[in-house]
This record gives structure tokens, sequence and C-alpha cells, in this order.
């Protein structure tokens, strides 16, 4: 489900109220306890096959003219774990699977755009409430480079050249709504799945392309005991969610016990067994890539 200062838990219709201490990093919305941590341990990669490092979503020509960038007024709003500022781009490739290997990682305040040489809409900086950002590129143009925006979804934020770093990013989460699935794709390689609870009806855990915004300790004994991963992506309909809950993120995370596994029962949020969410949690690093479909055409083979 996700995650408020003072967040109402839900099981099978019963409220677990829960008053949720809120560290610097997320200190009006959901998260609670220490910062949160943007790097895990990985594993060696010698006997992994790489995947097309240019997805093709992710396309580039080097004989277009660049457009230039308007200069951004001082005024303008800056992304943060708040709901994003209107007016960025629809993801053209929301739902589509191909791993995106790249991200980008703010090195100062920069300026994003609603298309390359568009206007200006926003700022982002190098982190959000103490937590480093990166965010995945879905495309790119002469001179521009496309992310996934936080804190909205299926949005895209245009971004000239400058200003950031690129980071590579070797996982990938899919998430099958219909048969409550998760994998965890490395290099393009499906490498386990999960059974999953998602979002009970009229709360949709939401569809499309998202990513790994950071990771926090479990602010109550409901999640188990767990660091919990806080998603890009929040409610699609923020006033469907019980008050306390709106303006959160959704979530990936584990609950006290296993047995609304397969249902849907959560808030929105992406819900597994301890075991599968410190596994993720070692591998899996902030900036990764998240996608939600109905279902894939051939399920994978851990599944």
């Amino acid at each position: 489900m996700p995650f408020d200062r003072k967040t109402p838990y839900r099981r099978r219709g019963v409220w677990i109220a829960a008053a949720i201490g809120v560290p610097a990093l997320l200190v009006t919305a959901l998260l609670v306890g220490q910062a949160l941590t943007p790097s895990s341990t990985a594993p060696d990669d010698r006997n992994v096959v790489v995947a097309d490092p240019t997805p093709s979503s992710v396309d580039q020509s080097p004989e277009e003219s660049i457009p230039p960038a308007a200069p951004a007024p001082d005024g303008l709003p800056v992304v943060d774990y708040d709901p994003a500022p209107g007016g960025f781009p629809a993801d053209p490739f929301t739902m589509d699977v191909t791993p995106l290997t790249d991200g980008v990682h703010p090195t100062r305040r920069i300026a994003a755009y609603d298309a390359p040489g568009g206007r200006p809409r926003a700022f982002l900086e190098p982190s959000i409430r103490g937590v480093e950002l990166t965010m995945p590129i879905a495309q790119r143009r002469a001179g521009w480079t496309a992310v996934l925006l936080p804190s909205a979804n299926r949005r895209l934020a245009w971004l000239p050249s400058g200003g950031f770093e690129t980071v590579p990013l070797r996982d990938q989460i899919v998430v099958e709504r219909k048969v409550h699935r998760l994998t965890w794709y490395r290099a393009g390689r499906a490498v386990r799945s999960w059974e999953v609870s998602l979002g009970q009806s009229g709360q949709e855990t939401p569809l499309g392309r998202t990513f790994i915004l950071g990771r926090t300790p479990p602010p109550e004994e409901v999640y188990g005991g767990v660091d919990i991963y806080a998603l890009g992506s929040v409610p699609d309909d923020p006033e469907s969610v019980p008050s306390g809950l709106r303006g959160a993120h959704i979530g990936v995370h584990t609950w006290h016990h296993d047995d609304e596994l397969g249902e849907n029962t959560t808030n929105g949020c992406i819900r597994l067994t301890r075991s599968g969410q410190r596994e993720l949690l070692a591998e899996v690093r902030p900036g990764s890539s998240v996608v939600v479909v109905d279902q894939l055409a051939a399920p994978p083979p851990t599944a």
C-alpha cells in the first residue's frame, strides 16, 4: 500500500492505525526511518547474458539538428516527493518491457522540459529530500534525453545536455497484475519470480513504466521487519485511497504474513515475501526500472 506520515493499514476490511515517524528524506509523505540507501551489493556478472544496450524505445539520430534549450526562469517548481507539476508529456512506450539500461543522475539543479527545445516546466535536483535521484533514460534525441519523471505516472521529462551523469542500470522488475507475479530480470534475462499481492478494486496498482526511487526501513511491525522500496509512481486516483495515504507513493514491500499473496488487497502497493524482498534489496539498485503490465505475452522461464 502507499505510505504516509500517518498510514491506516487495511487487511480484509480491518484498518490498522499506524502513526509513522518520517525521516528527513520524506518529511511530508510516505517513508520513515533512516535516509534511503541508493546502493546495493552486486554479484559477479561474468556469466550474465548482456542485453542490447540500446532498446527499441531509446532512439537517437546523430544527424538531427539540436533544438536549443530556452532559459529556465528561477520561479519554476522543483520536482519533489509531492505530486509532480503538470505539463509533462505522456510516455509513449509506457507498456514496453524492453529493459532500460541507462539512468540519469543530476549533478546540479537542471531544468526539465516538455519536449526537445520545448518549454521548461520544473527543476530536477541531485536528490529528493536527501535521497540520490537516478531516473531511467526512456528516449534520446539529438542533444536531448528523456527520463521517467518521478512523482508522476507514465510521464517523461526532457533534459538538454549538461548537468547530469549517466549511470548503467542492469536490472528490471516486471509486475503482471492478472497473474499476481513479480519477475526480476538482469541484463534482459529472468532471474527469479514471486507471487505478489496487488491493489484492490478502485486502488489498482498503476500500469506502466516507473522506477525504484529509494529504500527505507519499515515504519511498523506490519511490514515484516524488511526494508521498503518506494517507487516513482503514485496512486492513479489519489482520492480513492484513504485520506491518510493521499500524497503517498506506491511501494514494493513485504507484510507480517503471506496469507494474501495472489490477491488484490493492498492500496496499490506490490507486496511479496520477506525472502523475495530481501533478495531484491540486496541485488537491485535504486534507479532501476519497474514495469507494471496486465500480463506478459509468454510467462517468464522462472514462473
